[in-house]
């Protein structure tokens, strides 16, 4: 006799493995961040930086390492004087844009708003012009 193999179709629900692979590399702080940022145009090391507040050079450069070996961020030297870095997105990585977008638009409907820069005001802002 066969053994009964009916059960709760619900203990078999598993997240989609492309969603879990997705989160585990821009799921990671500041990775989206700097994704986002090559989205607009190839940036060197500095200016990455500056754009996104916070990030401490070492981690800048160990997510940019991890997006490189992950085929979505290229990196290149530009000979000097002086001898300059600078990243770009692959093929793969600005594939990346329109699901980017898609989550900023997202956020803005359904999260809080965040604090934005110091000395930045935003229209509608309490005391910010409209």
């Amino acid at each position: 006799m066969a053994a009964d193999m009916t059960h709760d179709s619900a203990a078999c629900k598993q997240v989609d493995d492309g969603i879990t692979r997705v989160f585990q590399l821009l799921g990671k702080r500041w990775s989206g961040p700097i994704v986002a940022v090559l989205v607009e145009a190839p940036a060197h090391f500095a200016d990455l930086r500056r754009a996104v507040p916070g990030i401490s050079e070492r981690m800048l450069s160990d997510r940019l390492a991890e997006l490189g070996a992950a085929g979505l961020v290229l990196r290149e030297v530009e000979e000097g004087p002086p001898l300059r870095v600078s990243y770009r997105l692959t093929e793969a990585g600005a594939a990346l844009e329109p699901a980017l977008r898609e989550l900023g638009e997202w956020a803005k409907a359904h999260l809080p708003d965040a604090p934005t820069c110091p000395g930045v005001r935003r229209a509608g802002a309490a005391g910010a012009p409209a």
